[in-house]
Parts: C-alpha cells; structure tokens; sequence
C-alpha cells in the first residue's frame, strides 16, 4: 500500500495515534463524483479538498480540547462534518463543518480570509455564517448568542444544516458528559446551565420554523432529553 501523506499529530493529542488515526481514514475517503452537488463517493480517487480541510482543521484547533470531556476538539469536528454527511450534504458544507469554529475560537477576520483564500467563498460563507462573532476578545456570551439567533433568522439552508449538526453533536456530549459529572458539569460553561438550556431550546425552535430535514427531529430529541435529564 502506498503511504499516506503524514500530519504532525503531537499538537493534537500527546500519543499522536488519535489524529493518525483519523487522518489516515479521511486520506482515504474517495473524490466525490462530478456533476452533483451531493456527495458520491467513487471506488478509487482521492479526496484533496476534504483532506486537506481536516489537516487545516487538525492545524487551528490541534491545542484545543473540548470544555468538559477534555477530547481533542478535532473529535468534535469530525462529528459534525460526519453528521452534515450522513444527512446528504455537499462537499461545501462538509468542509465548513470541519472548519465551522474556526473563525470564533482560532483568529476572528483573518483566519475567515484564509478559509475562503483555501477553500473558496461558499465555504467561507459557510463558515462566517456558523460563527456567533469575528471579534477578539468576544462579546459577553448572552449578547453574542442572541444576536447570533437572530443572523440566523435569515440564513441559507448550508449555514441551518451545518449549525443544526453542530448542536446536535454538543447536546449529545452533553447528555454522555452529565451522567458522569452532575451538576459540577455547568461550571464550565459561561450559559450556566440554565443559559445553555435556553440557548439549545431555542436553536431548535427556529430550526424547526426554517430546515426541512430529519436532523431538526433528532436535535429537537435530544435536546428534549437534556432537559428532562438536567431538570
């Protein structure tokens, strides 16, 4: 077998054998079929444009690990991007899952340019379209969300379907994260746990007014399940 190109994975995760793993298996994921603006995945081709989404996602966030779990935070990002997949989105949307934090958490503005520069301006739309602020430091967190809701009152169908996969992944590991924490979970989360209620309850609520996909039922499912679980 030919060997696959390598990314530095000691950034990522102290062993290196978690991002490998991943890298090696988004490296071999095949080109997507010509013509249509679904996903195909043909039997033999490479995938460049994905794969190398995952390295720059793997290069912003390598030092990042999630609030309550501690997991590298490219985990997280493989799940969205798996999550948009599984319910029929397209390469560009793929792709803004990957890089969906990027502008909020890793660099603001510039780092916006630099997707768009490598990935294009539907990606970048995408992207910008996810992110709650560009600004450094970030506004307070309720303002933020609010205004963010309300940008999203108005947002293409790209932008609700790589949001809803987003929130759906967090209220999972929410959910997994509870059982084993308690209470002692909210302390670090700036919504406390009834902000972070609120927020969910009402992402679902304008999904529910705006996306036609069986994602909405499942986000709506579990963040129906994080409620009756958390009180």
């Amino acid at each position: 077998m030919e060997e696959l190109p390598r990314l530095e994975p000691a950034a990522v995760d102290p062993s290196g054998h978690l991002a490998q793993i991943m890298l090696t298996t988004i490296l071999h994921f095949p080109r997507p079929a010509q013509g249509g603006d679904i996903i195909s995945w043909g039997p033999m081709n490479p995938a460049p444009r994905f794969s190398d989404a995952v390295a720059f996602a793997a290069e912003l966030h390598g030092g990042q690990n999630r609030k309550a779990s501690g997991a590298p935070y490219l985990a997280h990002l493989l799940g969205v991007a798996a999550i948009v997949l599984e319910h029929g989105g397209t390469e560009d949307e793929a792709i803004a899952a990957l890089l969906h934090d990027a502008v909020e958490d890793q660099g603001g503005a510039a780092v916006r340019e630099e997707i768009r520069r490598r990935f294009g301006d539907r990606v970048a739309e995408i992207v910008d379209g996810c992110s709650d602020t560009d600004q450094i430091p970030k506004p307070p967190w309720k303002d933020r969300k609010k205004t963010h809701l309300e940008r999203l009152r108005c947002a293409d169908p790209s932008i609700l379907l790589v949001v809803a996969a987003d929130k759906l992944h967090n209220a999972r590991a929410l959910l997994r994260q509870y059982r084993i924490e308690g209470e002692a979970l909210w302390v670090q989360f700036r919504g406390g746990r009834q902000g972070t209620k609120w927020y969910f309850r009402s992402v679902v609520e304008l999904l529910k007014q705006s996306l036609d996909s069986p994602l909405v039922e499942e986000l709506e499912s579990a963040v129906a399940e994080l409620e009756q679980l958390v009180g």
